[in-house]
């Protein structure tokens, strides 16, 4: 296997990985992205490095999304 390749295998194994771990751990703060996957417009290159793409959201899970961050820093958000 060459330099290149390897290298494209460890991005998409990385990427994969990645991609799980993310939906694992927005699912245990209650937040689902069902269209969150390795992003296939990444793919077509000489050696490729995986994008992940997030997708579209309601608006309940943006806001859960927004909050997220200052919950896990253990500070509420104004209004919420």
């Amino acid at each position: 296997m060459t330099e290149s390749k390897a290298h494209s295998a460890l991005c998409a194994e990385e990427a994969e990985e990645t991609v799980q771990e993310l939906r694992a751990e927005l699912a245990g703060a209650g937040i689902i992205l069902p269209s969150s996957r390795i992003d296939p417009t990444s793919w077509p290159r000489e050696a490729p490095c995986p994008r992940i793409e997030l997708g579209g959201c309601s608006v309940d899970t943006a806001l859960r999304l927004a909050v997220a961050p200052s919950r896990a820093a253990g500070v509420e958000g104004e209004g919420r």
